[in-house]
């Protein structure tokens, strides 16, 4: 194992952490963070100092790095002021510490002075040793570890999606949509100001992490951009990678430069590099989240031809639109021998076309029967399922009505809700099976997320997109990405 490799799991796998600047007050970072490793489970030993040597949350603090046992801990987790900094971090490697995260502002973001105090502090660590993360850094989680460092909620599940960021609210942003979708995180980092370590030092080493097998990433600017993006090449071979980049106007990169001492870099240069390094990129923080767990979740299709099924005439009208509108997706013409074994199925009053409208033809089989019937079939590469829930979100009306549980309510609502349970599991089977990829999209996602439907999407280990059209982009990324493989043999 590298010394590289060796810090970075100091920092993402510690034996043990120190919390320095452990605080008795509930609003100050040294308390947040401490009680955040405590709450989320981590298993190594925990230490933390506190100038009183004042107990935090039952826990015993030192006074002093002094105090620490030799070989007991990787990683200090840094809350004391700037001021500190120095002499603290020495202590610390004498103790045996290889990984520091430091939360300690007034750096590089705030000036000559603070950019003088910073290249001081990477130099520093250099002479240690150190890997260093930050300063001005929100945290890191790492779920391997069950460690939740870092001065703000949530702890998202595990998965195997790893976050580096620029911006530490946006790794809140997306650890709140994985909490929110179920969709698991392996780690996660806010860089702050990467005086250090920067966003593509994080994704290099999360393709050569076990646990870790998407990439996403959020920029404001690059220091090296030419540096940035031939790591990302590197990444881009071994896993899918998506970026979110601020700073691409005038007014965000002027914000950018204020908020982390970052230069935004040409916004048109850095597209096209994206392309060229087989870089996702997204446009908004929603889609890269759903862009990331789509590739955590589905297989890659074969080929760009797209089939709508749904249960509804409208929804699949306006989903064949924004596919024809692609330039990347295909609507499928179904052929003679699929459409003869649909109408088999289905009443002849079914569509007959893509979108598979079913047109209120269903029975108890009919969904999960013509769903296979299309995925399976050699001439689609991608269905998108629309309508999950629908009897659900009845189900839930005559639940919260005064009728229920009367007049035979309770029989019917457990029956809806057993079937869209039923659909969703199907959906994620049959993909499975035939190895291609079915998204399902319902507004219900996020109406109502107790609903049968998407809940058991979710208990699938899939995404529910809460829209046709956020289903489309997602699976343009998934075409994007099987090409760029395809033009390169893999």
């Amino acid at each position: 194992m590298s010394a590289a490799d060796t810090r970075f799991r100091a920092l993402f796998e510690p034996r043990g952490v120190v919390v320095a600047g452990a605080s008795t007050h509930p609003g100050k970072f040294g308390f947040v963070c401490l009680h955040n490793i405590l709450a989320s489970g981590y298993q190594g030993r925990i230490f933390a100092t506190n100038l009183e040597g004042a107990p935090v949350l039952g826990l015993e603090t030192m006074r002093s790095i002094e105090e620490l046992p030799s070989g007991e801990a990787d990683l200090v987790f840094v809350c004391t002021p700037k001021s500190a900094n120095t002499e603290l971090l020495r202590r610390c490697a004498d103790k045996g510490i290889s990984a520091a995260f430091i939360t300690s502002a007034g750096y590089g973001e705030a000036g000559p002075e603070g950019i003088a105090d910073q290249e001081e502090l990477v130099a520093l660590c250099d002479e240690l040793g150190i890997l260093l993360a930050g300063p001005n850094g929100q945290g890191i989680v790492s779920t391997p570890a069950q460690l939740c460092a870092q001065i703000v909620a949530p702890y998202p599940p595990a998965g195997s999606i790893g976050v580096a960021s620029q911006s530490g609210n946006f790794v809140s942003s997306f650890l709140n949509w994985s909490v929110a979708t179920g969709i698991g995180i392996s780690r996660a980092v806010s860089a702050g100001n990467a005086a250090a370590t920067r966003v593509e030092d994080f994704l290099g080493w999360y393709a050569t992490d076990e646990a870790t097998k998407v990439g996403l990433a959020y920029v404001e600017g690059l220091t090296d951009g030419r540096g940035f993006v031939e790591v990302a090449r590197e990444v881009t071979e071994t896993m899918p990678l998506v970026v979110v980049k601020g700073g691409a106007t005038t007014g965000g990169a002027r914000a950018a430069s204020s908020h982390t001492g970052s230069l935004a870099t040409d916004d048109r240069v850095f597209d096209g590099a994206c392309r060229q390094a087989g870089i996702t990129r997204a446009a908004t923080i929603e889609e890269a989240f759903e862009a990331a767990a789509t590739f955590a979740t589905q297989p890659l299709p074969r080929g760009n031809r797209v089939v709508v099924m749904t249960t509804a005439g409208g929804w699949g009208v306006v989903t064949a639109d924004a596919i024809s509108a692609s330039p990347v997706l295909q609507l499928a013409e179904l052929p003679a021998d699929l459409l003869t074994a649909i109408d088999a199925k289905l009443p002849p009053r079914w569509s007959r076309n893509n979108p598979v409208d079913l047109a209120g033809g269903e029975t108890r089989d009919t969904i999960p029967e013509v769903l296979e019937l299309i995925a399976a079939h050699p001439s689609v590469d991608a269905v998108i399922y629309l309508g999950l829930g629908i009897q659900s979100n009845q189900a839930r009306m005559m639940r919260q009505g005064p009728f229920y549980p009367d007049h035979g309510l309770e029989r019917i609502v457990a029956y809806h809700e057993r079937q869209d349970a039923r659909f969703a599991e199907a959906a994620a089977a049959i993909s499975t099976a035939v190895d291609k990829p079915i998204l399902t999209a319902t507004e219900l996602a996020v109406a109502d997320p107790a609903n049968a439907g998407p809940a058991a999407v979710r208990a699938s280990g899939r995404l529910c997109y809460s829209s046709a059209n956020r289903a489309v982009v997602a699976l343009e990324h998934l075409c994007r990405r099987a090409a760029w493989r395809s033009a390169r043999g893999y």
